[in-house]
């Protein structure tokens, strides 16, 4: 057998001269932040019904602080970014993970202890400081300790787990009190604060503190051996991007196409979908708002894992593209269902989410709740990220509509703007920017 022959027979999930098992045990101990990421996202649409049937002394939450106790972890994301951002450098991407872990306890903790609602938003914020550092640092972990055969699989689990764990926090609302809910929101982080102390810091970053024997020994415990491993040339990883290289197409091209598309994608509405969908359901007077808010998180999760199977093969930009007609079509669809359903009595308030499709309908609302529960699945697994708190402020048909309005722009945007980089190396795409 040839040495081509014996390359082409390797398994794919096993790096060159090792096992490499303990990289997915480490991949897994990272992904437990995304995961916590989802849970923090997802639990406030289960606990903003079951707070508002509170009974005193427990805190009882009105629209207004409901809006607030949604949105507020938004706030506490933005400012973990900054943190995260500054920390990964410094601390270490183990030791960044570990301390995401103190906030995230701490603040289910102190929700579940509140006694007022300033706690809960206090807890709400401290969760979303932990988000904001484990969505930038558990990817850069992740990325790193990878060898290259299973670094696009692994990474695609962030964002797996993300939807994972908001998937969990809709399932346990379904049994849970906000109380029960927040204390399980506590054993993904502190699970992870145990596995990543037995974990390793990543090479890269031990090469970037001069402790080539330590990244050495990194390597020999993820991968199983150093073979396949190539060391960072010297001083590349001090390289960092100067602000007079934003005048390259090569960089601010891909820049804004990028800040672009994040923008669409926050203004398409799915960040008041995951955040209060429990409540948009009760909006629409269905008798199971529960489960609706389930059924979203299965399908998301499963077409999350979907979109990550066919990426390299159907192209970043057909996918983008597509998703965004779809989503156009879907809030526009449950915008015209809150339309047509707004102020009537016979509507979907008697909903059985269960009942057969054969079923002669009671009332026209029947029909017109199944359209919407098809809306929302569409909007959940065709977009994934989850912020926006603009569509709180407008009528629910009003805040759908005004989505698909920027759905549209996105689509345009895609089909015009963003090329197709499926196949390409990063020097390709470089290249294309900057005309060469």
């Amino acid at each position: 057998m040839t040495p081509e022959d014996q390359e082409e027979t390797q398994p794919l999930l096993r790096p060159p001269g090792g096992s490499g098992r303990r990289v997915f045990l480490a991949a897994f101990a990272a992904a437990l932040g995304p995961l916590s990421f989802g849970f923090a996202l997802g639990y406030s649409s289960p606990a903003i019904p079951s707070l508002r049937r509170a009974a005193p002394p427990a805190p009882r939450l009105s629209d207004d602080a409901a809006s607030w106790f949604g949105a507020i972890v938004t706030l506490g994301a933005a400012a973990g970014g900054v943190l995260g951002g500054w920390l990964v450098d410094r601390a270490g991407r183990k030791l960044s993970l570990l301390i995401c872990t103190v906030p995230f306890v701490a603040g289910f903790a102190v929700i579940t202890a509140a006694q007022e609602v300033w706690m809960l938003l206090g807890g709400r914020l401290l969760t979303g400081l932990a988000c904001g550092v484990a969505s930038l640092v558990a990817p850069v972990y992740i990325s790193e300790i990878a060898y290259p055969e299973v670094r696009g699989l692994l990474g695609s689990c962030v964002q797996l787990m993300v939807v994972t764990g908001i998937l969990l926090a809709y399932l346990a609302g379904w049994i849970l009190e906000w109380r029960w809910l927040a204390v399980l929101g506590c054993v993904p982080p502190s699970f992870m604060l145990l596995l990543m102390c037995c974990m390793p810091e990543t090479p890269r970053f031990l090469l970037t503190q001069h402790r080539r024997q330590e990244a050495l020994a990194a390597v020999r415990f993820l991968w199983g051996s150093e073979q396949g491993w190539e060391e960072p040339p010297v001083g590349a990883e001090h390289q960092g991007l100067q602000l007079a290289q934003l005048r390259r197409p090569g960089i601010y091209k891909p820049f804004a196409i990028g800040i672009s598309l994040m923008v669409f994608q926050q203004l398409s509405g799915i960040n008041a979908v995951m955040f209060y969908a429990e409540t948009i359901f009760e909006e629409a007077k269905f008798k199971n708002s529960s489960l609706a808010s389930v059924i979203v998180g299965v399908i998301q999760v499963l077409f999350t894992a979907g979109a990550a199977l066919v990426m390299d093969r159907a192209g970043r930009r057909l996918l983008l593209a597509l998703s965004g007609v779809v989503m156009v079509f879907s809030t526009s669809a449950f915008g015209t269902y809150f339309k047509l359903t707004q102020g009537s009595p016979s509507n979907s308030s008697h909903v059985d989410l269960l009942a057969p499709v054969s079923v002669e309908p009671a009332n026209p609302g029947v029909g017109l709740a199944w359209l919407a529960v098809g809306s929302m699945c569409l909007m959940a697994f065709l977009v994934t990220k989850e912020f926006s708190s603009l569509m709180e402020v407008l009528r629910p048909y009003g805040a759908f509509w005004l989505a698909s309005a920027f759905c549209v722009g996105g689509v345009l945007f895609t089909v015009f703007c963003v090329p197709e980089t499926k196949g390409k190396t990063l020097e390709q795409i470089t290249a294309h920017f900057e005309g060469r």
